[in-house]
């Protein structure tokens, strides 16, 4: 480990070096800028979703330090967050991305259907194109005061919930499918998993348009009793907030695949194609997916993965151990297959008029 991260902090104070001495001016992505020692300089941009903004602010240092040492090139990178369906809408009227990395499959889907990604690109990386994936957990302040254990305490009276919209937040449509899932599980009948999914959205003190809202809506605004999202914003509120939260890992949850995809109308326009696919692929080098678990993301590589797994029959972490290994072993998760994939997902629940309108609209 040390001297893994020795190497990367040698590659980035070499690109640091190289920036002060060069003076470099900027082109379009591709495309070459005169400086003092002749190198090139590149522009690539990233759309991305709410909580990767700590993952490819780190990741970004290290891919530069790996582009320069392997072609002597400098990079510019332009990084954009928000809330995954939100952003990928921005990108489908026009904001321009080489490469997007969003919160699932669907999301990718519209920038794809406004005709900027070709068929295909699930195949394009390993893991359907999903570097890394996730879970959804529940944040409860220390000592858990309500005693939330598991989705069903999400629909009793007294819990005021904080979690993100469906209709512009991948981790709110992650949640959602989580929570019908689980009532499904329990053997309710369609309408009665309906009342209870609407029961929890009810319950929602604060519907942010993203996930990092809902962190700030919890952690910084102290509003609501628990705290419904992704596995790595939990675990970074427990990081940064000792003693302060509690994750509690529901009995149920859910498979999360945040996806990338290069754009291709854009990158063929930039002449970016042969930057923006490494950019991508790095992401599964061990490097990145070291980077990707201490940033509290699940790395596809499952003997990286397997470094940062603990062994606990708990459901509730009250903090990270000393060493780092922060994973608990899977509980039941279900994957986006038992929805019929994305596309059966989308048109089913969150298209407008489909089920979350209705039961949103009933409560």
């Amino acid at each position: 480990m040390k001297s893994r991260a020795m190497r990367l902090i040698t590659g980035i104070l070499t690109v640091a070096l190289a920036a002060g001495v060069a003076g470099c001016g900027s082109t379009d992505a591709g495309s070459a800028s005169g400086s003092a020692s002749g190198s090139k300089v590149l522009e690539l941009t990233n759309v991305s979703y709410d909580p990767t903004r700590e993952l490819y602010a780190n990741y970004n240092e290290i891919f530069k330090a790996y582009w320069k040492d392997k072609t002597g090139d400098d990079i510019e990178i332009t990084q954009s967050h928000g809330g995954s369906g939100k952003q990928a809408l921005e990108v489908a009227n026009g904001l321009e991305a080489d490469v997007v990395t969003l919160a699932l499959e669907a999301d990718v889907d519209a920038v794809k259907n406004a005709g900027l990604i070709e068929d295909g690109y699930t195949s394009e990386f390993d893991n359907d194109s999903a570097p890394y994936t996730s879970s959804i957990v529940f944040l409860v302040r220390s000592g858990n005061p309500k005693n939330i254990m598991d989705w069903d305490d999400l629909v009793r009276d007294d819990v005021g919930v904080i979690a993100p919209n469906p209709k512009t937040s991948g981790a709110a449509r992650w949640n959602y499918l989580a929570a019908w899932y689980y009532f499904e599980q329990q053997g309710q009948s369609e309408d009665e998993v309906k009342a209870s999914v609407g029961k929890f959205f009810e319950n929602v003190v604060v519907l942010d348009s993203g996930a990092r809202g809902s962190t700030t809506s919890f952690v910084e605004n102290k509003q609501g009793d628990v705290m419904v999202s992704w596995e790595n914003e939990a675990f970074l509120s427990l990081k940064q907030y000792p003693g302060e939260y509690e994750i509690v890992i529901p009995s149920t949850s859910i498979y999360c695949q945040p996806t990338v995809a290069i754009v291709d109308e854009v990158v063929d326009k930039r002449g970016s194609r042969e930057l923006a696919k490494e950019y991508l692929q790095y992401l599964y080098s061990d490097d990145a997916q070291h980077l990707v678990a201490e940033n509290y993301y699940r790395p596809y590589n499952k003997d990286i993965l397997n470094e940062y797994v603990f062994n606990t029959d708990s459901r509730v972490i009250k903090e990270i151990p000393e060493d780092g290994k922060w994973i608990i072993p899977d509980v039941d998760m279900v994957t986006i297959d038992a929805f019929g994939g994305w596309t059966a997902a989308t048109e089913k629940h969150f298209v407008d008029g489909g089920v979350f309108d209705q039961i949103y609209e009933e409560k």
